[in-house]
């Protein structure tokens, strides 16, 4: 059984302990910066940076929230990161602090 999560955990710790992915394994090269959505706002790659530098605004972006990411993000990654177990986590936590997809 896992330790819970402390109160104050990292957007990267959040995203360890629910998908057992680890964000620092990104080696920035950028492959899987590709539009997959017209409405995204920042990239995928952005969208680890992001996790890594635990910024919240993550949480509510159009890229976290989009379908079409959602369902390429398994492919995306050449290192072999689960970015679709990465977003799920992060809805996940977003939910869970109230917030909900952008309109």
């Amino acid at each position: 059984m896992t330790d819970p999560l402390p109160p104050a955990a990292s957007l990267r710790q959040v995203v360890l302990a629910a998908a057992g992915q680890d964000v620092r394994q990104c080696r920035g090269c950028a492959l899987c910066d590709m539009r997959l959505d017209q409405a995204q706002d920042v990239s995928v790659p952005a969208l680890v940076q992001l996790v890594l530098f635990n910024d919240e605004e993550v949480l509510t972006s159009r890229t976290l929230w989009s379908e079409a990411v959602l369902a390429e993000a398994r492919q995306l990654c050449t290192k072999n990161l689960r970015l679709d177990l990465i977003l799920l986590a992060l809805r996940d936590e977003a939910r869970r602090r109230g917030l909900d997809a952008p309109a």
